[in-house]
């Protein structure tokens, strides 16, 4: 069995593919720095990361794919799931070795699951953006905390950044514990440091951090929806396929009404 070890990054992984057809040795396991070597391993590569190999391959992949396909490249990398980067490599060797185009070959397995990985990492960026909430806080910030199943903020901060340029705001991804903030002028990467101090254990901003419009705004609209509410008419298994349970505990206008 062949194997590659490499720093885990995307670029890393774009270099292991230029290591293997430069060596002509094609990895059957792709490993981390730390993780445990197969028993029956018979050759091991270290590859390093580097930027020119990475681009070459990069820029390769954009003369045989769609604008689509190679998103999905991203997408399936950015789910972070066991086995993902072989699953890419073993992609990309498709896609270099045909003599045709194979992103549309859906009898391929290994296009198939990369297909199926991109979807749900795909829904899962649109979740994120249809479900982000912001919340006015004291310091003039908006502020909007998410949990998605896969690493997709990245891939979705460009549409709060190109729609929501007339004030600051931050996002933050509590699974990942990072997030952007963006002060009118830049985004940046950002991590809290005394989070427990900010989120509570329910997932929620700190009330105390808020503005005082904002916790007005949703006291109205606790006693707007109470007051409005027909008990009987309430209807649970609808309300959750127009906006999935998962999510709930992140809406102000959910977790104020059903707390």
């Amino acid at each position: 069995m062949n194997v590659f070890s490499y720093d885990k990054t995307f670029d890393g992984l774009l270099s292991v593919v230029f290591d293997a057809y430069r060596l002509k040795m094609f990895p059957e396991m792709l490993l981390g720095e730390g993780d445990i070597e197969p028993l029956f391993m018979v050759k091991k590569h270290v590859s390093v990361t580097d930027l020119s190999k990475s681009n070459r391959v990069w820029e390769a992949l954009k003369n045989r794919l769609s604008h689509r396909a190679l998103n999905h490249v991203l997408y399936v990398w950015q789910s972070e799931q066991e086995g993902s980067d072989i699953l890419i490599f073993n992609y990309i060797r498709k896609v270099i070795d045909s003599p045709k185009p194979i992103e549309t070959d859906f009898t391929d397995i290994v296009v198939s699951n990369m297909i199926k990985v991109a979807r749900k990492v795909g829904n899962d960026r649109m979740h994120l953006i249809q479900f982000a909430r912001f919340q006015q806080t004291k310091e003039g910030v908006f502020f909007a905390l998410v949990a998605p199943d896969f690493n997709v903020l990245p891939m979705a901060i460009s549409h709060f950044t190109d729609r929501f340029t007339d004030r600051p705001w931050a996002i933050y991804d509590i699974r990942r514990q990072y997030g952007f903030y963006y002060d009118l002028t830049t985004l940046t990467e950002m991590s809290i440091p005394n989070v427990d101090q900010v989120i509570t254990p329910q997932s929620r901003l700190n009330t105390r951090l808020l503005h005082e419009d904002e916790l007005a705004l949703q006291t109205l609209w606790y006693t707007y929806f109470s007051a409005i509410s027909i008990k009987e008419r309430t209807n649970l298994k609808q309300q959750a396929r127009c906006m999935p349970r998962r999510f709930w505990h992140l809406l102000p206008e959910m977790y104020s009404v059903h707390s």
